[in-house]
């Protein structure tokens, strides 16, 4: 298959997310540099599950440094019908909503890949701060094979 194909093929979700399994925090291992998270150090997510059926998304990071002053920003994310839950839109400012799809899930929800449609946004979680090295590569495998440009990956330092 050609790189232009594989790039722009239709990035596909994963089949079902419960998440009642995956709420809980989350350790960012890597990422696309975004604006909004310029500085950011010890990127975590904790996603909850409301008795309104949204989930309640509180990120956190420390700011210019491992030790730095924590960041802190609270949003909502509404599961995108008949997705299986796989699709999901976030929201930290009214009215603005982006889009969440998980593409790779752990079936022991011990990690997760998030992105977008476009591509241009991508994340890869953990339930621990630190990920197998095989792990790891077993996903950039597949991000690569989705069309993601691995070259813009990032590690986010953990402690």
């Amino acid at each position: 298959m050609a790189a232009t194909t594989v790039k722009s093929q239709t990035l596909q979700t994963v089949q079902n997310v419960d998440l009642n399994k995956y709420a809980g925090k989350w350790f960012e291992i890597a990422s696309y540099p975004q604006v909004f998270q310029k500085g950011c150090h010890c990127t975590t997510a904790q996603y909850k599950v409301s008795e309104k059926g949204y989930v309640i998304v509180e990120n956190r990071c420390n700011k210019d440094s491992i030790t730095g002053k924590i960041s802190y920003i609270k949003g909502k994310a509404f599961v995108v019908p008949n997705t299986n839950n796989a699709k999901l839109k976030v929201q930290f400012f009214w009215p603005f909503r982006a889009k969440y799809w998980i593409i790779d899930l752990a079936d022991d929800y011990s990690y997760a890949v998030v992105s977008h449609p476009n591509k241009k946004y991508l994340w890869i979680l953990s339930r621990t701060p630190k990920m197998s090295d095989s792990v790891y590569q077993q996903i950039l495998t597949r991000l690569k094979e989705k069309g993601f440009d691995l070259s813009k990956l990032k590690i986010t330092q953990q402690i």
